[in-house]
């Protein structure tokens, strides 16, 4: 019996360790970028965020440019510089891709932002690749960069 537990373990382990060294970054979805002026929808599943989402479980506000200028845009991409294990994929003059991945298993989200010149207007989008719930850390990933943008004073409430 000791001997079943024992390489059960190490098992275990072993799986553990293959994803650390290899990370759980899942294939990057088809849905990323940006159609028809907007992004992608939300899949069914709670590990997804969204400020177009129609679902209140799903939908966050969108950012608010305090001016929509080239510069407060700029601002915006210097304060995603800043948040730890982002990398930043894609970036327009309106559209933003940045790969987020956790501390421990390196498990890979993908964050969005769509700026609206006219309006100064932010829509964002948050979710995981993998699994199906993420714990609410797509939730806090988007308030959280709401929070160093309001900090900044890059946009307002």
């Amino acid at each position: 019996m000791g001997l079943l537990i024992s390489n059960r373990k190490q098992l275990l382990m072993g799986v553990m360790m293959l994803m650390v060294f290899t990370g759980c970054s899942g294939s990057k979805p088809d849905s990323i970028g940006v159609s028809d002026n907007r992004l992608a929808a939300c899949p069914d599943s709670p590990n997804c965020v969204s400020s177009d989402a129609q679902d209140d479980k799903q939908r966050v506000l969108p950012f608010y440019l305090v001016s929509n200028t080239a510069d407060k845009w700029a601002d915006v991409i210097d304060a995603i510089g800043t948040i730890p294990r982002t990398t930043l994929i894609t970036q327009t003059d309106r559209y933003l891709h940045v790969e987020c991945k956790s501390l421990v298993f390196r498990f890979v989200d993908d964050l969005e932002l769509l700026m609206n010149p006219e309006s100064g207007e932010i829509s964002v989008r948050s979710a995981s690749r993998l699994g199906y719930s993420d714990m609410g850390v797509n939730r806090k990933r988007v308030e959280a960069l709401r929070q160093i943008l309001l900090e900044k004073g890059i946009v307002r409430k």
